[in-house]
């Protein structure tokens, strides 16, 4: 096994380990703190997510993308971008100190000035610990941060916990918050000896950021529009509406965006290796693209089905005014996963012009639609969300289909029968819902019968998503490469 097969191979399994170790130890948590605090809590926080989300784009200004990418990387360019997100981070703190007061009186919240400026402080503490972040991507060491979550989840899961039995309300999650940036910028310190050069060069700056600022900026708009569902409904509506949409939106992310993460975090590192063999990167794009979907696909199906009964046994009745706005949301974010790879071939080919306008047109189209929704309630708001996700997907598969010929109908006659085949697994698990009332029981036969027909007609029709899965968990690896003129290639899934 080739050199860059053993990293994809180690990667994407430390990977998956510490997502879904960190995620699900995440996840308890936050369902044990949100049965303790009232949708109201979790709907202050919301209302300065998009102000912490902007300032972090800023501080790692695309840096980190950029130094994957580039080959040939030395510490003068580690320690450029160290200073960079640095004096960027102390600028962005001071920037919502002062600014802190405005963003209460907008939404008429005078808690939120104080809540500001302390969970503006994770703006600085992560910017320490950017580089030895980024030099953890770039050597495919996921290990490491297993490692790293698994600690600090340990101790701020507990912390958080502990604060909201002990009647600390939203501050418990403000608190939990700060402490989990603290420690995690604390173990990186200690896992990667890494200190910069006292020097900051303006060459490698300008190379740098000639890449990075798109990206930057690209970041910039998606964080923006990410957020602005979050501040027309924290101002328009009320506190615990944000809380109900934040939760909703919480639960409707967390698989397409994990499993995404998993594949993604390790793809792009080892595929910018093997930018330049376009036959090979449209032979990976298009596996990762299958896999992907059919993780997901079934699992956003059948969060749609057994939505009620999820929220009611997790979160209890107080949350039930979440469950429509999660399956809603779960249809657009079921194709996040599409969303992510095709965008990410742009910055594996080094063209964050085209990751740009992308962003600049899709972000035109979400603002219209808001306009359009948001007067008709928070329903229509995450109607409006899944549209856009849909119509989303032929935009971004645009310049894939020009780099590496892998277009959007291509795309979609890959992905038709894994999301027909995850409808009709839906549809099965909500049938126990409309015979039995338990809902523990509605979960169990519903979870139990719409998997086992997935996965059962996923063998029967000798599906090749299905192999490739299950290739990547019991045998040797992803990347597959180009056949030589009279071989057939080597497939390693």
């Amino acid at each position: 096994m080739s050199s860059l097969k053993k990293r994809t191979l180690s990667g994407l399994k430390w990977s998956a380990y510490e997502r879904i170790i960190s995620q699900g130890i995440t996840f308890i948590i936050s369902i044990i703190i949100a049965r303790i605090l009232s949708p109201s809590d979790y709907g202050v926080i919301g209302m300065i997510a998009i102000f912490i989300g902007i300032a972090n784009v800023f501080i790692h200004g695309g840096f980190g993308s950029a130094l994957v990418r580039k080959l040939g990387r030395s510490d003068v360019d580690f320690s450029t971008a160290f200073y960079y997100n640095i004096a960027v981070s102390l600028f962005f703190y001071v920037f919502l100190f002062f600014c802190a007061p405005l963003i209460a009186n907008f939404y008429d919240t005078p808690s939120l000035t104080k809540i500001t400026r302390v969970v503006g402080l994770n703006i600085i503490i992560g910017a320490f610990s950017a580089m030895q972040r980024t030099k953890l991507v770039i050597a495919v060491d996921f290990k490491t941060q297993a490692k790293i979550s698994l600690i600090t989840l340990s101790i701020t899961g507990t912390l958080g916990i502990t604060l909201a039995y002990t009647g600390f309300g939203v501050w418990a999650l403000i608190i939990q918050h700060l402490a989990t940036t603290f420690i995690t910028t604390v173990l990186l310190l200690f896992f990667i000896r890494w200190k910069p050069l006292w020097t900051f060069s303006m060459a490698s700056f300008k190379e740098l950021f000639g890449f990075g600022s798109k990206i930057m900026l690209s970041g910039m708009l998606d964080t923006i529009y990410t957020n602005i569902y979050q501040v027309v409904i924290g101002k328009k509506y009320t506190a615990t509406d944000l809380g109900y949409y934040s939760r909703a939106s919480g639960f409707a992310q967390l698989p397409s965006l994990e499993i995404t993460n998993i594949f993604q975090r390790v793809t792009y590192p080892v595929l910018s290796e093997i930018q330049n063999d376009l036959e090979r990167l449209a032979i990976n794009y298009r596996k990762l693209l299958k896999m992907s979907a059919f993780v997901v696909f079934p699992i956003m199906t059948l969060l749609v089905a057994l939505g009620e009964p999820l929220i009611r046994v997790l979160l209890t009745e107080k949350w039930m005014p979440a469950v429509p706005l999660m399956q809603i949301l779960c249809i657009g974010h079921m194709f996040a996963p599409i969303h992510s790879i095709n965008l990410n071939l742009l910055q594996v080919k080094g063209r964050s012009d085209l990751f740009l306008k992308l962003e600049i047109v899709k972000k035109i189209m979400i603002t219209a639609v808001l306009l359009i929704s948001f007067s008709f309630g928070i329903t229509a708001i995450c109607i409006g969300m899944a549209v856009v996700s849909v119509i989303a997907l032929a935009i971004n598969t645009h310049y894939t289909g020009k780099l590496i010929k892998l277009g959007f109908w291509k795309q979609m006659n890959d992905l038709i029968p894994v999301l027909t085949l995850s409808v009709l697994s839906g549809a099965l698990a909500f049938l126990p819902s409309l015979i039995f009332s338990n809902s523990y029981v509605q979960l169990v036969i519903g979870g139990a019968v719409g998997g086992t027909f997935f996965f059962g007609m996923a063998h029967l029709l000798k599906m090749d998503e299905m192999k490739e899965v299950t290739s990547l968990i019991v045998r040797r690896g992803w990347l597959q490469q180009s056949p030589k003129p009279d071989e057939p290639g080597e497939t390693d899934i």
